[in-house]
């Protein structure tokens, strides 16, 4: 057993299966061209066989190790789920399942340590990320309600009704043809139909979007720091502790100079 776990956990094992989920990821791409599966479908298909035959060995060789402490692991239980899926039968009216084969590309998010970082800062974000989304919801309706009233009657492809308000706001948040669409046609008919489409953008494709932004990057900072504790067993020295421990060290040293001074005199 502790053999398997050295061979397991071996940096060799490791890169070896980033290969193969890396080749695996470049021949589920290659099936689908109709021109390659015809000249290199059998040889394609032994090898997407023999990869699969690799993650399950890998996977039962990391259960043998690990035992329950594997399930406690949610990396670990990701790894077991897209292997489960791409063993289901592909066959009748489960052909559909051939397409979440591909899911097998995920894997390089649990052997690369950087994917796994800006994954777990995003599922930390979520919280904040959900607020942010209730905040531009709120918006996007209220500025629905009053484009309703206000370009419905003249306007009613694109606010004529609630429903389609809302659409055509969520379009201007995207900013997909939001001027020669949206704005300008508006201004033919209500010449300062500009401030209001104008604001409208600034509150959420500026503002709200930037506030997401904040979010991802304080996710990233805080899984950054748990790295650092763990690693070192203590949180990273940041700027502004720097600039303490400099002024503390500054006003021992302006006490030592006014103690020699005193000597000296």
């Amino acid at each position: 057993m502790d053999a398997l776990k050295r061979l397991v956990e071996h940096p060799v094992t490791e890169r070896a299966i980033l290969a193969l989920v890396v080749i695996n990821a470049v021949t589920l791409g290659l099936e689908t061209s109709p021109s390659v599966m015809a000249a290199y479908g059998g040889p394609l298909r032994v090898l997407d066989q023999a990869i699969l035959a690799v993650f399950v060995a890998e996977i039962a060789a990391r259960l043998a190790v690990r035992r329950l402490a594997f399930f406690r692991d949610p990396w670990s239980v990701f790894d077991f789920l897209i292997v489960a899926i791409a063993l289901l039968p592909a066959t009748g009216p489960l052909q559909v399942l051939r397409a979440l084969r591909v899911l097998r590309v995920f894997r390089l998010i649990t052997l690369a340590p950087s994917l796994k970082r800006v994954v777990g800062a995003l599922i930390g974000a979520l919280p904040g990320m959900g607020s942010i989304v209730l905040l531009l919801s709120l918006v996007i309706y209220v500025f629905a309600v009053m484009a309703t009233h206000l370009y419905g009657p003249s306007m009613p492809d694109k606010f004529g009704s609630l429903g389609i308000s809302i659409y055509t706001l969520f379009q201007l948040v995207t900013l997909d043809g939001w001027s020669g669409e949206i704005v300008r046609p508006a201004m033919e008919m209500h010449p300062y139909a500009w401030i209001f489409f104008i604001t409208f953008i600034l509150v959420t494709s500026f503002t709200v979007f930037n506030l997401f932004i904040g979010v991802v990057v304080n996710a990233m900072q805080a899984e950054h720091e748990a790295e650092q504790i763990e690693k070192t067993g203590r949180p990273p020295v940041s700027l502004d502790d720097l600039m303490q421990e400099l002024k503390r060290l500054r006003g021992e040293v302006a006490a030592l100079k006014g103690a020699a001074a005193e000597r000296s005199a």
